[in-house]
């Protein structure tokens, strides 16, 4: 599957397919929490507020940039992603959230 800006159709994503098994998330700092190629359905259990949302590896996303309000950037070594949407497709149409704090 790829993922494709809801309003202008820019594809946003490199083709994904569901992640086969929970156990191949990885919660330890430094390693990417979901490995690249994959996508996870949110259960709200890793990240508070996003259940029923796709969470996929940020070396996965295609033509996005950072949203244009820096009050949504905020993070110590990545970004929290606790002030909305932080990304936005090549047209500034919300793509989603990036959380890449530590």
């Amino acid at each position: 599957m790829q993922l494709f800006c809801r309003i202008c159709n820019t594809p946003v994503s490199n083709i994904i397919q569901e992640l086969p098994e929970s156990s191949l998330l990885k919660e330890t700092e430094g390693d990417e929490f979901i490995p690249k190629g994959y996508y996870v359905l949110s259960d709200g259990e890793y990240f508070t507020g996003s259940e029923g949302k796709l969470i996929i590896n940020i070396s996965d996303l295609l033509s996005c940039i950072y949203h244009p309000d820096a009050s949504r950037l905020n993070g110590c070594c990545g970004l929290d992603g606790l002030d909305g949407v932080n990304k936005v497709c090549l047209n500034g149409h919300k793509i989603g959230t990036e959380k890449s704090d530590c």
